[in-house]
């Protein structure tokens, strides 16, 4: 089994799985991650002060990685083209991808499953997302999330790999939804942020993540995912736990630019772990291709461009009309 990706949620899932007592080969693009791994069974850079059990492996190759038969794909959602392309000669026939990104491609606007289909379309697809934090997950820490394949076969094989210990995958078919919700929910985090740092009230957020969600069901519903999976734990449940901690990059880089941090400076410092950032735009123009209204996100995407000021965004969404809950 491989782990295609080093950073913290990568090294924890990793973690998780050598701790069941499953052989883990996880690649790592820096070659001081692989040599601390190798030499510390530590990832001192992405996962510091967490030790890793002798039955992970580091490697840099990553074709060695893409050899195995089930891979976690934990790469960031912005750079799964790329790595994946470069994979793809390695990989075997009908091997099983599992994406655990959460983002839209900026440049294409594609689910991590299209850019799936397109470059690998022999593989089998799918996702795993929810409300996690990779330092939870890595010290053994009770942690749900949503397992989606549309293989009900595939989805049960999975279960038995990944569901062990303190983790718990919920199965789901809703490929779509899970991956969809991860990625919103980034967006809707930063907004979040922002709220904190201007010191708009924990009322605010409350607004913010109960609206957001709407916006979450209105763009899930109009691309085929099912209201039952945005309300379960790779929707709501994401989006609620990334709303209200610090410990979410994205929450961090919206608090910072709510701080009165300048867009360049908070940008350049957080925007490379914050997927949000880049998925933002991509997901205000995917919605108006479908006319979905995105509003708090359509807010947060203006405000990472420059083209509005954080007090003017939360003023317009303060004076958007009155009308009917729903």
């Amino acid at each position: 089994m491989a782990v295609v990706g080093a950073g913290a949620w990568g090294t924890a899932l990793a973690a998780h799985l050598a701790g069941a007592g499953i052989e883990t080969l996880l690649w790592a693009r820096e070659p001081e991650v692989v040599e601390a791994i190798t030499d510390r069974q530590e990832n001192t850079r992405f996962l510091p002060g967490v030790p890793l059990a002798p039955s992970v492996r580091a490697t840099g190759d990553l074709r060695e990685a893409a050899a195995a038969s089930l891979i976690l794909w934990v790469t960031p959602a912005q750079h799964m083209r790329a790595i994946l392309r470069e994979a793809r000669p390695a990989l075997k026939e009908g091997a099983v991808l599992v994406s655990c990104a959460k983002g839209i491609e900026a440049a294409s606007g594609a689910f991590m499953s299209e850019i799936a289909a397109e470059i690998a379309p022999a593989a089998r697809f799918a996702v795993l997302s929810g409300p996690s934090f990779a330092a939870d997950v890595a010290r053994g820490l009770p942690t749900a999330v949503t397992l989606a394949a549309a293989d009900p076969a595939l989805g049960e094989a999975l279960l038995a790999v990944i569901g062990r210990g303190a983790l718990r995958p919920y199965l789901s078919s809703d490929t779509r939804g899970a991956e969809l919700g991860g990625a919103v929910k980034n967006v809707l985090a930063i907004a979040c942020g922002i709220a904190a740092g201007r010191g708009l009230g924990d009322s605010a957020r409350a607004a913010l993540i109960t609206r957001g969600f709407a916006e979450m069901t209105r763009f899930g519903l109009a691309l085929g995912a099912r209201a039952e999976t945005l309300a379960g734990l790779s929707g709501l449940g994401d989006l609620v736990l990334t709303c209200s901690s610090r410990q979410s990059r994205n929450f961090a880089l919206g608090e910072t630019l709510g701080t009165g941090t300048p867009r360049e400076a908070a940008l350049k410092d957080g925007a490379k772990l914050a997927e949000g950032a880049a998925t933002a735009p991509a997901l205000v123009r995917r919605a108006r291709a479908v006319g979905v209204e995105m509003p708090i996100a359509e807010a947060v995407a203006a405000i990472l461009a420059g083209t509005a000021e954080i007090d003017a965004a939360i003023a317009a969404l303060l004076s958007r009309p009155l009308k009917m809950e729903a």
